[in-house]
């Protein structure tokens, strides 16, 4: 058996990756266990009654030539939990926590800095990198996605992988390029196995993506998948129910045009829905051009 010492802090790190990957998100139990307690317990829960039965009784001499044995000790029970540090857990004082430190940033690198120090959320724990924003913040523009895949938490940047090229080539067919509008997602830590977050995940995050959008101040926001378009929509339709319809989300003192579409990812799975997601993009384009936040 490899032990963690036989492994490089290369191949140790690579190890713990997969595992995140994999969707563990603990490689410790809470309490400490004695699983040699447990062993001895359960054997001797099953050893027969006769055999009880046959041990002489007290102060009964012996068969001669047999050494007298005393019968073995009870195994011990499991040991009272170890104190330490426990991951953190989703609660309301971890949302009004979250609001505090969202409202006190100035600006979006002390938003991002205060992100990164934030440990409310226990999605963050099971991560490998805080997904903040990518792109340009004064642009005007701001495409929000759902949460991070394993490419996106592998790479630190919203939009990775075989879904972040065919973003790509989304952008470029209404004149636009990640360097052009601002990149962002709801959850900026990666679910482990890519679940979906949980509400109180989400009331978690909701100041941080918020208070993004008002220091941003974009003037046109595109929603991409069925998580983020639900999540500013405060509706429980599919995607396709949501998308290609423009709707006024109000955040800080602002409200701002929106219109949904579908995730690349989506039409990863399921290319035949790219001609929905190209009239989605048509029509983000007339409004960029209407603004104008896009040359003709």
């Amino acid at each position: 058996m490899i032990s963690a010492n036989d492994l490089s802090p290369a191949e140790l790190a690579a190890l713990l990756h997969f595992h995140a990957d994999a969707g563990v998100e603990w490689l410790l139990e809470e309490e400490a266990i004695d699983r040699f307690a447990e062993f001895e317990a359960m054997k001797a829960a099953r050893r027969p009654a006769s055999a009880q039965q046959e041990r002489p009784a007290a102060g009964e001499r012996s068969n001669v030539g047999e050494r007298q044995t005393s019968p073995r000790p009870t195994a011990a029970v499991r040991p009272a939990p170890v104190s330490g540090p426990q991951p953190a857990i989703p609660d309301g004082e971890a949302v009004q926590q979250a609001r505090f430190v969202a409202e006190s940033a100035r600006s979006l690198s002390e938003l991002k800095t205060a992100l990164e120090g934030f440990n409310g959320c226990n999605l963050k724990h099971s991560a490998r990198s805080t997904i903040f924003a990518d792109g340009d913040a004064e642009s005007g523009i701001m495409v929000i996605g759902s949460a991070p895949s394993a490419e996106d938490d592998r790479e630190g940047t919203p939009f990775s992988g075989k879904s972040g090229q065919l973003f790509d080539k989304m952008l470029a067919a209404i004149g636009l390029s990640r360097s052009s509008v601002l990149l962002t997602q709801v959850i900026p830590w990666r679910p482990p196995g890519n679940r979906a977050a949980s509400a109180a995940e989400m009331d978690i995050c909701r100041p941080f993506i918020e208070r993004q959008i008002a220091l941003a101040e974009p003037q046109v926001i595109l929603l991409l998948g069925n998580f983020s378009a639900r999540f500013f929509f405060g509706e429980n339709d599919t995607i396709h129910g949501l998308r290609g319809r423009w709707k006024e989300i109000a955040v800080a003192d602002r409200v701002i045009p929106t219109i949904a579409s579908l995730h690349p990812q989506d039409l990863l799975t399921a290319p035949v829905n790219k001609r929905l997601a190209w009239n989605d993009l048509l029509a983000f384009q007339a409004k960029l051009k209407s603004l104008p936040l896009l040359r003709n």
